[in-house]
Parts: structure tokens; C-alpha cells; sequence
């Protein structure tokens, strides 16, 4: 039987670009929200699920990482990064008309993330934000005799057979997000179409309270042993104010050391510390656009 990849959908998003990478003939389903995805590995309706943690230039995507820590033995397995390439796109019949649009459609982040283009390309035409680029470029699909456009991914483009006439309008060029696989089991997933960047361990550590210096002991837990550290971020609880755990990139995998001895250290300073997974990390290339003006 083969296993059932749960995605944030619909198609045509940069979420779907990342599940292609990693995965060739598994059967393939979209869920509208995050939570949802999250569910669907918990309650074994879905073998993975592939879900945004966090992009270069809005952040961590909160809602994934709260209902990660929330969600018992759900675990990281591996992880793809995607270049986020924003792209113009109208329907076909209206490819000549793309400089006088009424309207784009798009997800707000995306929107934003092209402003420049927007306010100098085109500043008299109104943006309505869409629950997703996939969403928007669907829309437009639907709608030939409208002159509206979208701003999506080449993915979507294709999916909804519409002609890309504008490329690489985004304001930065380094914009990437981090997509994590997600699976009940502990064993890393390794792709076969990607490679192999490197290795990372994930962690979250609550301190004690009210103990000064917490943070400086559990930094010294790593630095010590000359673990590389590429990500640490708070978070709150959501138990009252003040009250924070800490999400810990480790730049190495899991050993039978190392990474273990550095976390019965925090442990012995009244921390709690969880492993959300140790994996595999991924590039990917972001290529496949054709101009069709």
C-alpha cells in the first residue's frame, strides 16, 4: 500500500512544490489549514504531512510549529527549502493585456512580498488577498473574460493553464522557506530526487522559573561541546504572560554523545527539554519558469 502525503493545498502552491520534490507516486492530498494537516498524520489519515515552518523574510510560521509541540509523537523527518519565486500570471486569452489590469489575486504575503513591482508596474490596480496563490491562480483560471491576474509559482501556472508575462517580481531575490515532513515514526526521510545539504537536529527547551542565568547555562550546554547553533527563537507557552519556551536549531544530527549529554545537562537545571526530530535537510533548485511574453 503505498503512504498518503498530506500537504496545505490547494494545488499550485509553494507547499506543493516541496511535496514533489520529495516524494514521486505517493498518493497526494491537500487540507485548507495547517491544523488540519497536523491531524490528519495524528489520526493516521495521511502517512506525512509537509507543512511552511518558516520563511527568510516573514518569520516562523507560528501556527506549525504550536500545533508541532502540541501534537504527541509527531516527529521531523526531514526538511526541503524552496526558493520563493513570485510570478505574473493571466489567462491565456489575455496575455497582451497584462499591463491593463483590473485586479491581482493573491495570498496577502505574497502580495507584499511584490510591492515594488506593484507600485511601479502596477500602482492604479487593486490587490485582493486570497486564502492562498494556488487559490488565486485558480481563480483567475475561471475567470478568462476578467483582465485580472495573479501572483503565484510556476507550479501554479501549470496546474491552472495559465501564461506567465512577468518573472521574478519579488522585492528579494534570498527569499527561501523551510518546509518540514512530518511522520508518527522517528526514522529520517532521505530524498532521491534532492541533495543532501546537511543535518540538523531540532529541539525545544523550557527553563526553570525564576532561576537567573538559565539561558547563559543552557547556551554553555552547547557551546562548550562546539555545537553549532543556527536557530534559537522563543516562543510563548500560552500558560500567562512570561512564560516562554525556546526552539533550538542544532547543526548536527543526532549522536550517542554529544547532543544527549547537552541535554541531561539542561535537564539537571530544572529544564524540560523535547527533541522534535533529528533529519536530513534539502535545496531546492526553484527552476521551471517560462516567460510567455
Amino acid at each position: 500500500m503505498k503512504d498518503t502525503i498530506g500537504y496545505l493545498g490547494p494545488k499550485g502552491t509553494f507547499t506543493k512544490i516541496a511535496v514533489d520534490s520529495m516524494f514521486n507516486g505517493e498518493s497526494k492530498k491537500g487540507f485548507s489549514t495547517i491544523p488540519e494537516c497536523i491531524d490528519a498524520v495524528v489520526n493516521d489519515e495521511v502517512t506525512y504531512a509537509v507543512l511552511p515552518l518558516e520563511n527568510a523574510i516573514e518569520g516562523t510560521v507560528n501556527i506549525t510549529l504550536d500545533y508541532l509541540i502540541q501534537a504527541e509523537n509527531i516527529n521531523i523527518v526531514s526538511e526541503v527549502i524552496v526558493p520563493i519565486r513570485q510570478h505574473l500570471m493571466v489567462h491565456p486569452d489575455n496575455v497582451n493585456e497584462w499591463s491593463k489590469l483590473d485586479a491581482i489575486y493573491s495570498h496577502s504575503h505574497a502580495i507584499a512580498q511584490c510591492h515594488r513591482f506593484i507600485h511601479k508596474d502596477l500602482q492604479q490596480v487593486k490587490s485582493h488577498s486570497m486564502t492562498s496563490t494556488g487559490a488565486a491562480a485558480e481563480f483567475v483560471s475561471k475567470n478568462p473574460d476578467q483582465r485580472i491576474g495573479a501572483i503565484a509559482n510556476h507550479l501554479a501556472a501549470k496546474e491552472y493553464g495559465l501564461s506567465i508575462v512577468q518573472k521574478d517580481i519579488h522585492d528579494f531575490d534570498n527569499n527561501h522557506t523551510r518546509f518540514v515532513v512530518l511522520h508518527k515514526a522517528k526514522k529520517v526521510l532521505t530524498s532521491k530526487n534532492l541533495e543532501e545539504k546537511g543535518r540538523k537536529t531540532t529541539v525545544t527547551v523550557t527553563l526553570p522559573s525564576d532561576q537567573p542565568g538559565a539561558l547563559h547555562q543552557v547556551l554553555s550546554a552547547f557551546a562548550w561541546r562546539n555545537l553549532n547553533l543556527s536557530k534559537i527563537e522563543s516562543r510563548p507557552m500560552k500558560t500567562g504572560l512570561g512564560n516562554y519556551y525556546f526552539l533550538i536549531d542544532i547543526e548536527q544530527q543526532m549522536d550517542d554523545v554529544l547532543i544527549p549529554n547537552a541535554i541531561t545537562e539542561m535537564e539537571s537545571l530544572g529544564c524540560k527539554v523535547s527533541v522534535l526530530g533529528s533529519y536530513p535537510y534539502y535545496l531546492h533548485s526553484g527552476n521551471g519558469v517560462t516567460l510567455a511574453v
